[in-house]
Parts: structure tokens; C-alpha cells; sequence
């Protein structure tokens, strides 16, 4: 399936996900390609006298939701947010998320985090029997020590890169780097997710477990919505 059709089947999913927006609501606003589309219809919606707060997880996205006309909440603000929408790079049958692929897994774990809920958003690609393989994990680390920092990771399986840009290294909203670290499966998030957070020099790491609430996938076939626990 081309890229364009894939980028069509998340925007149907987009579409279906501000479904979960109520008017009154704080909303959490996820960062990339399909957060775009998520924005955009509830721009659509703001038109039409929705009333509702965001909750940007990167400078981009909030540029977006201003176009949008979103009022957005300020980060120094407590937010009681209500739902947060946001795309994914992969997803397992237990709905846990591998995610991080734009950079801005720390702001979006986050909001994720002081969300009530959680709709997750994707096409059908980003579903895998099991996390990694494909897919590096993305991991947000302190630039100080970096390469110490790597080698602890990789003492735990993986095979971590520093992500670089156009020959230059990435770095962060919040001038951190990040390691894609390779796993040819990863078994047990939750265990690989809480070790990754106890070395010393990582921030963040881009696996989001028992955080979704709800997962919206976009296929061939029409969207399908499932909740967790069911």
C-alpha cells in the first residue's frame, strides 16, 4: 500500500478519534503526521462552536493548533487534561505503544501520562505481534555521557544509534539526544521500560505501557475501535 493511501487511512482514524472530544474539554495534542489530521478536524470542530483547551507535546504542534484557533494552556499550568490523542510506530495486541520516531516522546509521555485518556491512533501497519524488530526504540538520554549511557543500554539487548539528522545529531525541544536502539523483540515492555529509566543519564524512553486507552486503527477495511481490557 503507497504512502499516500496509508496517510489516508490515518486521517479516517483522526477523523473517528475527536469523537472522543466533548465540548469543555483539555485536550492533548500528540506530535507528527497523524496528529496533524487530529488537529486539523478538531479545527473543523472549533469552527463549528467546540470549545476546547490543548495541550501541545512540541512546538510544531503548537503552531498547528493555533492555526487551528485552539486555545492552548500554558506548560507552567496544572492540566486536567481529559483526553490526549496521539499517533504511534508500532502497537501490540496489549496495546502497548513503541513511540517516539519524531522526537518527542518525553513531552508526549507526559501529557499521556496526566491524561484521563488515552486514544491512540494508526493505521493498520503500526500493528506487530511483538514490539521492536522493525522498529528502533527511541530513547531520550542526557548529552553529557552519552556513549556510557549507550553501553549500559546495550548491556540490556539492544543496539543503540544516536540519531542524527541531514549528518548532524538530533537533538531535543529539551537539547537531549536520542539513541534508536535496535531489539529484535522486545518481550516484556513493561520490565525493558522501567530497567531503560534506571540508567543513569537516560531521561525517557519512547515505550508507552498501559497507557492507551482506547486504540483507533485506520485499514483497507473502514477504522476499528477497541478499548483496552476488552
Amino acid at each position: 500500500m503507497s504512502g499516500s493511501n496509508l496517510d489516508e487511512l490515518k486521517r479516517q482514524a483522526a477523523i473517528k478519534s475527536v469523537d472522543h472530544v466533548r465540548d469543555g474539554m483539555v485536550v492533548g495534542l500528540g506530535t507528527g503526521s497523524t496528529a496533524r489530521h487530529v488537529i486539523a478536524a478538531l479545527g473543523e470542530r472549533v469552527k463549528k462552536g467546540l470549545r476546547i483547551r490543548g495541550v501541545p507535546t512540541s512546538q510544531e504542534t503548537a503552531k498547528l493548533a493555533k492555526r487551528a484557533k485552539i486555545p492552548l494552556l500554558q506548560n507552567d499550568e496544572v492540566w486536567p487534561i481529559d483526553v490526549a490523542i496521539d499517533g504511534a510506530d508500532q502497537v501490540d495486541p496489549q496495546f502497548n505503544l513503541v513511540k517516539g520516531g519524531g522526537g518527542a516522546l518525553l513531552k508526549e509521555k507526559i501529557v499521556a501520562a496526566a491524561a484521563q485518556r488515552f486514544v491512540v491512533v494508526v493505521d493498520h501497519t503500526k500493528r506487530v505481534p511483538v514490539l521492536g524488530g522493525s522498529f528502533p526504540l527511541p530513547v531520550e538520554v542526557m548529552p553529557f555521557g552519552w556513549r556510557n549511557t549507550a553501553r549500559q543500554i546495550d548491556a540490556l539487548g539492544g543496539k543503540a544509534e544516536l540519531r542524527k539528522r541531514s549528518g548532524k545529531i538530533f537533538v531535543t525541544e529539551a537539547r537531549h539526544y536520542i539513541l534508536d536502539v535496535h531489539f529484535a523483540r522486545i518481550n516484556d515492555p513493561a520490565a525493558l521500560e522501567a530497567a531503560l529509566n534506571r540508567i543513569p543519564g537516560v531521561v525517557e524512553n519512547g515505550l508507552f505501557v498501559g497507557r492507551a486507552s482506547v486504540l483507533i486503527v485506520g485499514t483497507p477495511d473502514g477504522v476499528e475501535e477497541r478499548h483496552a481490557g476488552r
